[in-house]
């Protein structure tokens, strides 16, 4: 059986830092995407990406002990997920930066643009409910892998890791908003365009890594 000993506390956590890593690069490319952001919206975006890993791998673990073939057909079809979802997202963030942009191009004959000088910008879009699901999809659908890892771990072993990796993700992607909003106020318009480049690597990244 398991053992409770710090041991498997340590890499719990630690396992948690590993898997959040993709969740803290997103958040942060959402802070900059939204530098006024409120910490209520905040808080919201840190915990749909600390609740999707904790769900991914623990349905993992899951299909491991129930369906083994359905887990593996699943696995192969991961990174080509992934990186659909993200580049989707980014592309979308892009498009959105460039076209604000060009909106707010200052015209001569416009006193009020002038004022504003040739870095004002309309605000950039801001984070909806379904493009925050796919991103805390995106950013751990590859944790399902983290089930196969830990398929010798009873039901209870296995829900109090996935837990922790939850809380670490929280943690962390709660970090990189913050840090995301500080260089997106001072990016001004360049940060929804910066956020979804990020988006896009971190979809290659996944993408190459699992190939």
């Amino acid at each position: 059986m398991m053992d409770w000993g710090i041991l498997f506390f340590v890499n719990s956590i630690l396992f948690g830092i590993g898997l959040a890593m993709d969740a803290f690069s997103v958040s942060m490319a959402n802070g900059l995407n939204e530098p006024e952001m409120d910490r209520k919206k905040e808080l919201l975006i840190a915990g749909a990406f600390g609740v999707f890993q904790t769900l991914m791998p623990l349905i993992g673990w899951v299909l491991v002990h129930t369906a083994m073939n359905t887990f593996q057909q699943i696995q192969k079809f991961i990174p080509w997920i992934a990186l659909i979802l993200l580049c989707w997202i980014g592309g979308k963030m892009i498009a959105e930066g460039v076209q604000s942009r060009k909106e707010a191009q200052p015209e001569s004959a416009a006193p009020a643009a002038e004022a504003k000088g040739p870095d004002a910008v309309k605000p950039a879009a801001k984070l909806g409910l379904w493009a925050l699901f796919v991103q805390a999809v995106a950013t751990s659908i590859d944790a399902l892998s983290v089930g196969f890892t830990i398929a010798e771990y009873d039901f209870s072993h296995a829900l109090v890791e996935t837990v922790i990796i939850g809380v670490v993700t929280f943690i962390i992607s709660y970090a990189g908003i913050r840090i995301g909003k500080k260089f997106g106020t001072r990016l001004s318009g360049k940060a929804s365009i910066l956020g979804g480049v990020i988006l896009i690597l971190i979809g290659v990244e996944i993408f190459v890594t699992h190939l």
